[in-house]
């Protein structure tokens, strides 16, 4: 006997045990749908930077990817700005590590005025 109440009954849980399934043996969506699933990303989108890099790789992040990644944490009220001042705001906003480490090397007397000349700063000691 079931105790307590239960927002769906034993032969609708079985209804949605069996429309799952189909996605737990996949792995991945099996709806008819479109609008339902997820977009995936375009071709001319730019990689997100993916934080630390292994030394001695060549893999360098484009302008335009830590560009992406700092609007992930930063708004236009945080400019202008120092960098210690933007390395808060990520820190705030919970960027990666390896960003705000970045961020917070540049020369502390210059003065950012957006997002595109701080992720040029950023690329540029690479």
């Amino acid at each position: 006997m079931q105790r307590g109440s239960a927002r769906l009954n034993v032969h609708r849980d079985d209804e949605m045990k069996h429309e799952l399934q189909g996605l737990l043996r996949s792995g991945h969506p099996t709806r008819t749908e479109d609008w339902n699933d997820p977009e995936p990303p375009a071709e001319d989108d730019p990689e997100v930077y993916r934080g630390p890099r292994v030394p001695g790789t060549s893999e360098r992040p484009s302008p335009e990817s830590v560009r992406l990644e700092l609007a992930r944490s930063l708004t236009r009220h945080d400019f202008p700005a120092t960098a210690r001042e933007l390395a808060g705001a990520l820190r705030r906003g919970n960027a990666h590590d390896d960003l705000v480490e970045r961020v917070s090397r540049l020369p502390r007397s210059a003065r950012y005025r957006n997002l595109l000349a701080l992720a040029e700063a950023v690329t540029a000691g690479e």
